[in-house]
């Protein structure tokens, strides 16, 4: 089969690699129908993480059942499915509290830009649709198997209610997708900060009601003056910078919550200043699988529509421009169809 395989920063390639297995009586075979790019692969893309080996790379994922093994009983092949970037079996302590990522099996699920992928734990990983979807449907569905996931998990995170405000820290694909999340959640009031404007007309089709283009001390100070110098009750941290952790915590009015998803690099959180703040922070790997079932019925009924965070669609043989469009800020973000 083709697949994904970064060799070093910079260094993305389609290569022949062997179709996957079922290699223990948990797991299941996928046909990939759709994938993408994550800002996360940027990480190793960018050299920020580190790339000593050829490996394969991706993480999002819809697709067809092709295989089953032993044990499973919640799929079948011919389903259409979608799953975790983390394998859970669904069924322990911390699964059961919500928190699917931190699962006491968890396995991160990998090379998911390529024809086939092998899914471990797949009865408590993958769910399946109620019908084959429409085409239309495949992009809004892939959006669900982390940045919608994720961005809903922000916003949950940062405890938005009906008729609360909430700021979204990010205007990338997770951030949007906070927008959504926040608006879907009952937020009056969502404010988007971005420098983009193509991003700020989706952030606004998705229920932003204010754009902030500032950022650091100067966005700090634009929100406060939208809120009556109070702060937001909920804020989104959706990129994982020392200035957007900041930026986040500093917009956030006493009492008020945090939720971060940005995978933080180089993050320092002063104690004494979060002491003072009375602001509640939450975060982590967003738990996916626990959201699937109401956002797969969100999109089947219309409500929400994810998928337009992509605005690039390559075939899976293009997807070294995909990263290099993302990197360029070109793209919020690359759909693959191997």
């Amino acid at each position: 089969m083709r697949a994904t395989i970064i060799h070093a920063p910079g260094d993305i390639r389609v290569e022949s690699a062997p179709e996957p297995k079922i290699m223990a009586p948990t797991d299941a075979v996928i046909r990939t129908v759709a994938a993408c790019v994550c800002g996360s692969d940027l990480w190793s893309y960018r050299g920020v993480l580190p790339v000593t080996e050829p490996q394969p790379i991706g993480h999002e994922y819809v697709g067809v059942v092709e295989e089953v093994g032993s044990d499973v009983s919640g799929v079948e092949p011919g389903q259409f499915v979608i799953g975790s970037f983390v394998a859970s079996d669904n069924t322990c302590p911390i699964c059961q509290a919500g928190y699917h990522t931190s699962c006491q099996h968890a396995q991160w699920v990998t090379g998911c830009q390529a024809e086939y992928v092998r899914i471990p734990l797949a009865d408590g990983t993958l769910v399946a649709t109620s019908e084959q979807p429409a085409e239309e449907l495949i992009p809004d569905l892939l959006a669900l198997s982390d940045v919608m996931g994720t961005g809903w998990y922000a916003a949950k995170a940062a405890e938005v209610k009906p008729g609360s405000t909430a700021v979204v820290v990010g205007d990338g694909a997770v951030g949007l997708s906070g927008v959504i999340a926040a608006k879907e959640l009952g937020a009056e009031r969502i404010i988007a900060m971005s420098r983009h404007e193509s991003r700020q007309k989706l952030a606004l089709e998705f229920g932003a009601t204010d754009i902030v283009t500032e950022r650091g001390e100067e966005g700090i100070a634009r929100v406060k003056e939208l809120t009556k110098g109070v702060g937001a009750d909920s804020v989104l941290e959706c990129v994982g910078t020392q200035q957007s952790m900041q930026q986040a915590l500093q917009s956030t009015r006493p009492g008020g919550n945090v939720g971060f998803v940005g995978m933080p690099h180089d993050v320092q959180i002063d104690g004494l200043q979060l002491f003072f703040s009375h602001v509640g922070l939450r975060g982590g790997p967003a738990p996916v699988r626990a959201y699937l079932p109401d956002l797969i019925d969100r999109v089947f009924s219309g409500r929400i529509n994810p998928g337009k965070v992509f605005d690039l669609t390559l075939s899976l043989d293009e997807v070294a421009e995909g990263y290099k469009a993302m990197d360029e800020r070109r793209a919020i973000k690359a759909l693959l169809r191997p």
